[in-house]
């Protein structure tokens, strides 16, 4: 099985941007214990993290044919891309949304997920273990029995 695991904007700024908010943690440290999970259950995964739009829409394209599952932290894209959404139904993958922070309890514009709507669940404010949760999902969940 192979995962493609998508993180937008700022989200390399880990351990710096906001640790109230995000932890102390760093962007390197959540590829290197996604990376030791997958190792662990035997399945592949690609993470791939970008601040550019356009460059998110097109490795979800590139998923298709390719990865069993996204797992995704589109960050504040969530709340402004239809584009992502668009990009992730066209694929139409088993896809698992998650946030490090629990949004809902934070601004009112945060309330509003574009991409909700083309994903099987969504993991919040459960930090790191949000995409650990989310990869077991995939794997427990969606893999072929």
């Amino acid at each position: 099985m192979k995962i493609l695991v998508i993180n937008g904007p700022n989200l390399n700024m880990l351990g710096i941007r906001e640790p109230d908010i995000y932890g102390s943690d760093t962007y390197d440290k959540l590829c290197r214990m996604i990376n030791a999970h997958c190792d662990e259950m035997g399945v592949q995964a690609e993470i791939y993290q970008s601040n550019h739009e356009g460059d998110l829409i097109d490795k979800i394209q590139s998923a298709y044919g390719t990865a069993d599952g996204i797992v995704i932290n589109p960050a504040a894209y969530t709340h402004t891309s239809v584009a992502l959404l668009d990009a992730l139904k066209a694929v139409g993958l088993p896809t698992v949304e998650v946030h490090i922070s629990d949004v809902s309890a934070r601004e009112d514009f945060r309330q509003i997920s574009y991409v909700r709507a083309a994903c099987e669940r969504t993991v919040c404010g459960h930090g790191f273990a949000g995409y650990t949760e989310a990869i077991d999902y995939l794997v427990n969940e969606r893999t072929p029995k």
